[in-house]
């Protein structure tokens, strides 16, 4: 995913909003880590409504309180607010670990189209690699909450010895990625990632780019 941003500014929601404006600075923030792209804007009430849930999602799985040790998880608001004004202040019900493009940065609208956004709120998550993991994980965050970390995880072929729950902090079970449904589905799509590294290795001549996922077909939450 470093590709996406390496020539970009990304700025920290904190107080200062201090910027990573070096390759370094992108490289190190972004590499082996499964990124969170999400689309709102202020003037939209479902994504108001949504938003406390993600912010609580993303401290659960990087804030020292809950964790001993942070999973390897970037979230990057892109939004496609009216004004910088409304993005301003947006960004205040956001986390401060968060990242966000300038108001003015034309890329959040390439973003947009580049990932087929037409609804929000959208969290796109992607592999360090860049390909498409879920293109909207909201629901499943929404019914799920952290623990569809561990099957993010799994599927994106991460190895991440750091993350390490709190033990003093009392959660719900972190076993549903063991959920006989939700597994298949990860498994469908890492046996195609697997099948076609196969044929390449064997010299049978490389297809198109892995098929994103559907959107589930399941009735919408809000």
């Amino acid at each position: 995913m470093v590709e996406l941003f390496v020539d970009r500014v990304l700025l920290k929601n904190n107080h200062k909003q201090d910027e990573l404006d070096t390759e370094r600075e992108i490289v190190m923030r972004l590499q082996n880590r499964i990124l969170m792209l999400f689309f709102a804007s202020a003037a939209c009430e479902r994504c108001q409504q949504f938003t406390p849930t993600l912010s609580n999602f993303f401290k659960q799985l990087t804030d020292e309180f809950y964790v001993d040790r942070a999973a390897q998880l970037v979230l990057l608001y892109i939004s496609l607010d009216q004004t910088e004004e409304e993005q301003e202040s947006f960004l205040k019900e956001l986390p401060k670990k968060c990242l966000f493009l300038a108001y003015e940065d034309p890329y959040r609208r390439e973003l947009q189209a580049m990932f087929n956004v037409e609804e929000l709120p959208t969290v796109v998550v992607l592999r360090p690699d860049c390909s498409i993991l879920i293109p909207n994980a909201a629901e499943e965050i929404l019914c799920l909450g952290p623990d569809c970390y561990r099957n993010w995880q799994e599927a994106a072929e991460l190895i991440d010895r750091n993350f390490m729950i709190n033990e003093g902090f009392e959660v719900k079970s972190m076993h549903s990625w063991s959920d006989p449904v939700r597994r298949l589905k990860y498994k469908v799509e890492g046996e195609k990632k697997k099948s076609k590294r196969k044929h390449l290795d064997r010299g049978w001549g490389g297809g198109g780019e892995e098929e994103v996922n559907g959107k589930d077909g399941g009735s919408s939450p809000w």
